[in-house]
């Protein structure tokens, strides 16, 4: 951060959202309604990817703004997204034109004109079809599920439901140091006081517990049923978590027996009593009498979790404050196990398998495309679109950055105009032969050069003396590359390619049969390349090859909005392409 004397006063907050791009996003929205909520905020947000706002609206951003220059740009305010363009006139209040602003300057240049700074439309649907659903989206990513757990776990979830994911994570991330205090009998949650509970999880922590593949030691005590067993997932589920919390408490230093005696009997804690009995939070009742004692607890309780909690309480690792935790908090098994005969049903999982043509939706939907049948699919490709489209993004120009997809196929056809080109030629190599670069003109009269013979080499030195016209040197040119096609035609390269069938008539046909097999050997070798037909048996050669998978013939293509249905013929592609 600048320092403290560039910088307003504000609330910063870091969330580790692991794998669950989700909750990236929930916390988007958050912000989004807190900016709403309160129109005198402005928020930025972002993450290890940097400006991911952008990132997700990429394909509609204005050319100006890239990864340099977006810093301190990007902003929520009054329940919007705003982005504070580069300067455009040097009378501005503040100089926009360094490459990023700082934060004073941005948010004084929103509270001014927050409606020139408005996002386009596109990128804040982008951004808001992300958030769109929210808040009722939130139980949409939840999943309840039946786990045989230690009471402990369940006493601790109880109190802080949030610390599943913890556990989760240090099961599914964990390594073989981790599990050596799981190789014996537990410590802390050992498995011979399980009761069956419903834990819920986030959809991502069940998948990455579910999938997990783990054998526990059988010196730890968690034993599983058979796989039959109607119970075999509860039990399999608890085991996994439960070495997930024996690792994280592994990893803490022990609290001491007496913690609680020790806080309890304290300034803050006598300042804590204090404080409730000049408020008459025990509503008049004896000192030692039963509520009084109910109300002394409830205060004891409330004092450990919150009060006592040391002000770094943000840094203390989840293991510590299950400890902590297991040090105040009565732990009543029997009562656990008459919650466990009446658990609510858990939640259906089928979620979790995905079939190869809804993984196709939903691609399509995320990249805002419409979602033809197999069948129009079909019938609806061409395979001259395909070659257009090719065309047209070979003829885009490309920088360090990369290339530029053209997203439709409707636009103009790449022309050449050889006067055009001509005229160009001239400006810059000039009428004058003495302006041509002497290495270009040796390197073409190689060309001509046959065994080094004297006489050759003496025309070719009064060619360099006499003028040139730019036309008898484009001819010159067009004749080098008129020879060098008759001699690639005969090799195999050449060969490999697809020639315009051209449309003779049979007297032409029957004379060029006539003249000889030389004279159509010497035809087909001079018949130019179907350029369309060899391109597109190409990328449907490498389409094939891909089978079904990513690569880059379909990557470029559906860049491009083109999709090719799935070959159903896998046989003889490349001769039916050509034919």
């Amino acid at each position: 951060l600048p320092s403290p004397g560039e910088t307003p006063a504000h609330i910063g907050g870091t969330t580790l959202f692991g794998d669950n791009v989700e909750d990236e996003w929930f916390i988007v929205y958050l912000v989004r309604e807190i900016t709403r909520e309160f129109p005198g905020l402005a928020a930025m947000i972002d993450d290890n990817d940097g400006e991911f706002l952008l990132i997700e609206a990429a394909d509609f951003l204005p050319k100006w703004l890239n990864p340099e220059n977006s810093e301190n740009r990007v902003f929520f305010y009054k329940g919007e997204l705003h982005i504070i363009p580069l300067s455009e006139t040097p009378e501005q209040d503040c100089d926009l034109s360094a490459p990023c602003p700082t934060i004073p300057q941005a948010l004084r240049l929103l509270s001014a004109r927050s409606e020139e700074f408005l996002a386009a439309e596109p990128i804040r649907a982008a951004v808001y079809k992300r958030i769109d659903g929210y808040p009722e989206k939130i139980q949409a990513s939840l999943h309840r599920a039946h786990c045989y757990l230690p009471a402990g776990i369940v006493a601790v979830l109880r109190q802080r439901p949030s610390l599943v994911a913890a556990a989760v994570q240090a099961f599914y991330l964990r390594d073989p140091a981790d599990l050596r205090p799981c190789r014996r009998p537990f410590r802390t949650f050992p498995a011979d006081q399980r009761v069956m509970a419903l834990v819920t999880f986030t959809r991502c922590l069940y998948a990455q517990l579910v999938q997990q593949k783990f054998v526990p030691d059988r010196r730890s005590g968690y034993t599983l049923p058979a796989p039959s067993d109607p119970q075999y997932r509860a039990y399999e589920l608890g085991m996994k978590l439960a070495h997930g919390f024996e690792i994280l408490c592994s990893k803490s230093s022990e609290v001491a027996p007496d913690a609680k005696r020790n806080v309890l009997s304290g300034p803050l804690w006598e300042r804590f009593l204090r404080s409730l009995k000049e408020k008459d939070y025990f509503k008049g009742e004896l000192e030692g009498s039963a509520k009084y004692l109910e109300l002394l607890h409830m205060a004891e309780d409330h004092f450990q979790q919150s009060v006592a909690v040391p002000e770094n309480s943000v840094e203390m690792s989840p293991g510590a404050e299950i400890l902590t935790l297991l040090q105040t908090i009565s732990i009543d098994l029997k009562e656990f196990e008459k919650e466990a005969a009446c658990l609510p049903p858990e939640d259906d999982d089928s979620w979790m398998d995905i079939t190869p043509d809804a993984l196709h939706q939903m691609l399509k939907e995320t990249r805002n495309e419409s979602l033809p049948l197999a069948n129009e699919e079909e019938q609806n490709y061409d395979l001259e679109t395909v070659a257009e489209s090719m065309k047209a993004f070979v003829s885009k120009v490309s920088t360090h950055e990369g290339a530029e997809m053209p997203w439709s196929s409707d636009e103009s056809h790449v022309t050449f105009d050889v006067d055009s080109f001509t005229k160009a030629l001239d400006r810059i190599l000039g009428a004058d032969s003495e302006e041509l670069d002497s290495d270009d003109l040796d390197e073409e009269e190689e060309f001509d050069l046959s065994d080094g013979d004297d006489e050759d080499l003496d025309a070719g030195n009064e060619r360099q003396d006499q003028k040139v016209s730019p036309n008898e040197l484009i001819g010159s040119l067009k004749s080098y590359m008129s020879e060098m096609d008759r001699e690639l035609a005969q090799t195999n390269v050449g060969k490999s390619f697809t020639t315009q069938k051209r449309g003779a008539t049979s007297v032409k046909a029957a004379t060029a049969e006539s003249g000889g097999p030389d004279s159509g050997a010497e035809d087909a070798e001079l018949a130019p390349v179907d350029v369309d037909m060899n391109l597109v048996a190409n990328l449907l050669e490498s389409y094939n090859a891909q089978a079904g998978l990513a690569g880059p013939a379909s990557n470029i293509l559906q860049s491009m909005g083109v999709f090719l249905p799935e070959n159903t013929d896998h046989t003889g592609l490349s001769s039916r392409a050509a034919q």
